[in-house]
């Protein structure tokens, strides 16, 4: 029987509720994974989301294989409605960010709890 937690001891989410990482455990995993202290793996981390963030706004993409694929999409402007008043209004076009998942990244992923 179940009752959507996790067994005592264990500190993840209960079944129904997404497990979200914040930076700074990102950057202790990091840290942990490289045997780098937590501030060189901080360095690393605000250099890589740097380095993506500006090859995106240049129109570029970054691909890392077997991880993904961050790439630019433009929006088209549209036509929309205010959900408070109803009023039609006009969206802006924009330029959105997409990644893709690499091949190995879904397999991880559609494996886990196997």
């Amino acid at each position: 029987m179940t009752n959507g937690r996790a067994p005592a001891g264990l500190h993840s989410a209960p079944l129904n509720q997404t497990r979200q990482m914040n930076k700074s455990e990102l950057v202790k995993s990091l840290a942990d994974a490289t045997e780098q202290s937590q501030a060189a793996a901080t360095r690393s981390l605000d250099a890589l989301i740097g380095i993506v963030s500006e090859e995106l706004a240049k129109g570029g993409e970054v691909v890392i294989p077997g991880f993904g694929t961050f790439k630019t999409a433009e929006r088209a402007e549209r036509s929309g409605r205010n959900p408070q008043t109803g009023e039609a209004i006009t969206i802006a076009a924009a330029t959105a960010v997409k990644f893709v998942p690499g091949a190995s990244l879904k397999a991880a992923v559609n494996t886990k709890g196997s």
